[in-house]
């Protein structure tokens, strides 16, 4: 198995009160190898504490997470960070490209913690690779300012998938564009899930983003559930 939370629950505690606010409850899921899911629900149901606990950006309160047969809660910070750069990719609601960075710079920000040469050179031929596949050649030398909201966000996919990760994590990758940029990404994450030999987990309201994923799960009351076809 690629990926794997094993009862995995958060609680927060409400500030000057014994109060625990249960966001996620005991929750198990598995993701195999090239598998593509969506999680779905109402705003402030947990879907992005629930991708940041997958993506070790964020601790359970209790439960596990399981790497490629790691449990990762036995690796210190830097085996950690060293694990979530080569292992997982990262999407987000908003590109998050540097402004004073052309494209092609911020889309080699992930190679500059990699030491080897080879695989530095690999990484860099793969981000042109990736670039005309995502049809930014032309861009290339430009910088977030001078493109469109929808090209900034293929330049964040292209980004994410520079260290050539095994798993893709997209949190809300559409909730920014109009419908014809969101059907783009979206379109091009459910192709590059095929091409890349890459797992691919969306948090998304999208329903039409949601289908393009080959299982969609809800989640609702700290719990999730696996919506039938």
């Amino acid at each position: 198995m690629l990926a794997e939370l094993q009862n995995i629950s958060k609680n927060y505690n409400q500030p000057g009160s014994d109060i625990h606010n249960i966001i996620l409850n005991q929750i198990s899921l598995q993701i195999a190898e090239k598998e593509s899911l969506a999680i779905v629900g109402p705003s402030g149901s947990g879907k992005s504490t629930l991708l940041n606990i997958l993506g070790t950006l964020d601790q359970p309160t209790s439960g596990k997470v399981i790497l490629n047969g790691i449990p990762v809660n036995s690796l210190d910070e830097k085996k950690l960070a060293t694990l979530r750069n080569q292992f997982i990719g990262f999407v987000f609601q908003l590109h998050h490209l540097l402004p004073q960075l052309t494209l092609i710079e911020n889309i080699l920000l992930p190679v500059l913690p990699v030491s080897d040469k080879v695989q530095q050179k690999m990484a860099i031929e793969r981000a042109y690779t990736l670039i005309k596949r995502v049809g930014l050649t032309k861009q290339i030398h430009q910088r977030p300012l001078q493109l469109s909201v929808g090209e900034c966000q293929r330049a964040a996919v292209v980004r994410a998938l520079v260290n050539q990760p095994r798993l893709l994590l997209a949190d809300e990758p559409t909730g920014s564009l109009d419908a014809k940029n969101a059907g783009q990404v979206g379109q091009l994450l459910a192709e590059l899930n095929r091409e890349q030999d890459l797992a691919v987990v969306v948090v998304t309201h999208s329903m039409d983003l949601a289908a393009l994923m080959g299982k969609t799960y809800r989640l609702t009351s700290g719990k999730i559930q696996l919506i039938l076809p």
